[in-house]
């Protein structure tokens, strides 16, 4: 089985990712990471000298190539990846999406000066700015989340909580 995480940038992909790989014994892959490895880029300097769209079209290949065979996999994809072509019913065709749904506010608390730094519509702004820019942004984005077969709302859940629903969840499958 395959699992994909979808959620906002700094929702916790990542780190739920790699918390559901220790537990389901399953290896997992970050679609940002392979980007960044099938292009010798990071993700911040393809955005700048290549530009979104070419982002977005080497997104959708890692993850073809990432999703090849049977392994089971737990695979954390950029926040944008479903928003994208068909990105979303692809990914419902070939494994189970999993939303992680937090609020802008709690996505902002999260960020270290790092986090902030390496995603690239992040940059330069003040918080305040942020903010907003992230909440227009999530409300764009809520319609092709929401497609995901589990919506897991981390608002008021600690990450091992939320982590120990997606377990129970998934074998229910």
């Amino acid at each position: 089985m395959k699992l994909f995480l979808v959620g906002y940038a700094g929702s916790g992909k990542s780190t739920f990712a790699k918390m559901l790989s220790r537990r389901l014994a399953c290896r997992f892959v970050d679609t940002d990471k392979r980007v960044e490895q099938m292009v010798g880029a990071s993700v911040a300097d393809i955005f700048f000298y290549e530009g979104e769209e070419y982002f977005r079209r080497s997104e959708r290949e890692a993850l073809e190539d990432v999703t090849k065979g049977e392994e089971p996999l737990i695979i954390a994809t950029g926040g944008g990846l479903p928003t994208w072509s068909d990105n979303m019913e692809w990914m419902n065709l070939r494994g189970v999406t999993i939303y992680l749904r937090r609020s802008a506010e709690q996505i902002l608390s999260r960020l270290s000066d790092y986090g902030r730094e390496k995603r690239p519509l992040f940059r330069g702004k003040s918080d305040a700015e942020l903010l907003e820019f992230m909440r227009e942004q999530m409300a764009q984005r809520e319609s092709y989340y929401a497609k995901a077969e589990i919506v897991i709302d981390c608002t008021t859940l600690s990450d091992e909580a939320a982590v120990e629903q997606i377990v129970n969840r998934v074998k229910t499958l």
